[in-house]
């Protein structure tokens, strides 16, 4: 907790994440995490005096966009401080309504009611475009904007913005000095359904932009995405809600969300967090996440309904759900991970004839990881129907999953024929060896109610730029990708060049020990006599039980095709749980895994010149 008056608005210092400042309703509050110590820091009431104090629960405070030095705090006014708060300046008059009419929905205290000012500043926004610039919008109706910092004001509220009005927010232009947006909540006035206003003249005119939000449902917030012209979103009392043409239309952005009172939304998009993703406050004090907004900003950019593969956000190799060692207890609260991989985004114009084939390409062209529409998948799903797939463990308690609790594996993911736009995530591993591509177990470290996944017995992939390929209908749709390591990982750059090399060359050994062992296989039927006695000792058939019992099978101390590739494979293995530099029984293991590999290989090159 960062010790903020409730309700009250966060502020993290953007140059010292360790400090949080938090508007109250008669100041702000300074707090250390480093200390675990809160200041109040102004304005006092000295400058406050009787004038210039009035205060809702929700004060706006917030940081400059374009000076890091500069930070807004309102009441009736707006403050601004340059030196953390240390000192704090007036840079506006009293902004609300001086008077008004009264509104209906006084009712019978009508008569009672004398206009006086009374409202407070409850939106405010600096423009990320010039520092002179910002709006500002009161609970009582109003809104007002200075061109030069605060020196002059303008009221620019619209005609029909009725007093008592509440301005929930604004958000200035982040491509023009000019443009700004507003929700307006007129929940107090009895109207209950959605205000939203744009203009793009500095407040000159208006225009009301809420064709497609569901009525009976008030304004509460409305964002513009950093980067892309035209392509907002917005909140209500109900939910989210998107327009890719300036707020001309809107479409429901609900998706899997509750019906809730949605009280504000902000678009993460930094360098920072690696990150594009849209977050929602509730009024249940809950907070939601809409990971990459890369597919909206597409569909924003072009809107025909055609196939097409979406250029990837970046991706982190980030390793989740690393508490031990079982799932939390639910009475812990917790959120949901982001997507454990990364995140491709495809449409389908039509839907597919044939299967959907989604490929990832190394530098070199090479394919590394492949999935098709056609591979496999469990039916049941066990986390989707946990009563059905528990019939099928009752039936074959060997069956996958079933030495789990049902809750914990994550819904198994297939790529989509249908017509539409769909999202897959690669989890960033080389193509796992064997005919068994879904190969790999739900580890009980880490794992997470609904979400553990299924982690294939096959490395990380290096951090670099890949190429994504989709092939639909015979045509072939690629965009690039670039993967980067955690960035909180400090390891050495040798030691991560060691960790490649090392993990690469153990992948590899064991792929081509693996394609050996397929060829080997193949031709056993066509051989004879002592030729084909070598051969199965080499590859012995895999049981009906076990694939892998192949590898013992021959005699204590007998080396396979099999048993080299499972020793190089786990010797690459043994170094994915962190990115440091292996250790030197690690490196050991894969000398002997290599010495191993190399043997095995030449016996069975000595084996293919003997049948020739």
């Amino acid at each position: 907790p960062a010790n903020i008056q409730e309700y009250g608005i966060a502020a993290p210092d953007p140059r010292d994440p360790e400090v949080v400042f938090g508007s109250a309703r008669r100041g702000v509050s300074r707090y250390d995490r480093r200390t675990g110590q809160t200041a109040q820091v102004g304005p006092d009431s000295a400058a406050r005096g009787d004038q210039f104090g009035r205060n809702v629960r929700t004060m706006p405070l917030t940081w400059s966009p374009v000076n890091p030095n500069v930070l807004y705090y309102t009441s009736n006014v707006v403050w601004k401080s340059v030196d953390r708060a240390h000192t704090w300046t007036r840079i506006s008059p009293d902004l609300a309504r001086q008077t008004w009419a009264v509104p209906a929905s006084a009712g019978r205290y009508a008569s009672t009611v004398t206009p006086t000012p009374r409202g407070a500043i409850t939106a405010l926004s600096p423009s990320p475009r010039s520092a002179a610039v910002l709006w500002a919008g009161t609970d009582d109706g109003n809104i007002q904007v200075t061109t030069n910092g605060g020196a002059t004001w303008r009221n620019v509220t619209p005609a029909g913005i009725k007093p008592w009005t509440r301005i929930f927010n604004i958000e200035a232009g982040h491509f023009d000095t000019g443009t700004a947006y507003a929700a307006a909540n007129t929940l107090r006035v009895d109207d209950m359904h959605p205000h939203f206003w744009r203009t793009h003249d500095g407040g000159r005119t208006w225009t009301e932009i809420n064709n497609g939000v569901a009525p009976n449902a008030v304004a509460n917030s409305i964002r513009e995405d950093p980067r892309v012209p035209g392509l907002l979103y917005a909140a209500t009392d109900v939910q989210v809600w998107v327009s890719f043409d300036d707020g001309s239309n809107w479409q429901s952005l609900r998706l899997n969300m509750p019906a809730i009172s949605v009280r504000d939304i902000q678009v993460k998009d930094d360098s920072t967090c690696l990150c594009a993703d849209l977050i929602a406050g509730t009024h249940g004090r809950g907070f939601w996440i809409l990971d990459d907004l890369t597919p909206l900003r597409h569909l924003a950019r072009s809107r025909g309904v055609a196939t097409y593969l979406v250029r990837p956000s970046t991706a982190v190799r980030v390793r989740l759900g690393t508490n031990e060692p079982t799932p939390w207890p639910p009475e812990l609260p917790a959120a949901e991970n982001p997507p454990a991989g990364a995140i491709i985004d495809y449409a389908l114009g039509a839907d597919a004839s044939g299967p959907v084939k989604l490929e990832i390409l190394e530098a070199s062209g090479r394919v590394i990881r492949s999935y098709s529409s056609d591979d496999p998948v469990l039916d049941p799903d066990p986390a989707v129907d946990p009563v059905a797939y528990n019939g099928v463990c009752q039936r074959n308690p060997t069956a996958s999953d079933c030495g789990l609790p049902l809750y914990w594996p994550a819904p198994e993911q297939r790529l989509s024929t249908r017509s539409g736009l769909h999202r897959f995530t690669w989890d960033m591993r080389h193509q796992p060896i064997g005919d068994a591509p879904r190969a790999g177990e739900v580890e009980a470290t880490g794992a997470v109610p609904h979400r553990s996944e299924h982690t294939p017995r096959a490395p990380w992939a290096a951090p670099g730029r890949y190429t994504v390929r989709l092939r639909v209908e015979g045509k072939n749709y690629a965009q690039p990708l670039t993967l980067r390591l955690d960035p909180r990982v400090k390891t050495p750059a040798a030691g991560l060049r060691q960790l490649a090399t090392l993990t690469r060359e153990m992948y590899d050994l064991a792929a081509v020990a693996q394609a050996a062992y397929q060829q080997a296989r193949g031709r056993v039927e066509s051989l004879t006599g002592s030729v084909r006695a070598q051969v199965e000792s080499l590859a012995p058939a895999p049981s009906a039980t076990s694939p892998l019992s192949a590898s013992r099978r021959g005699g204590q101390g007998v080396r396979t095709l099999v048993s080299a590739q499972n020793t190089a494979l786990a010797a690459a293995m043994a170094m994915q749980d962190a990115d440091v530099a292996p250790t030197a029984g690690q490196v050991a293991a894969c000398a002997r895994a290599r010495a191993q590999v190399n043997a095995v290989l030449a016996r069975w090159r000595r084996l293919q010149a003997q049948r020739r």
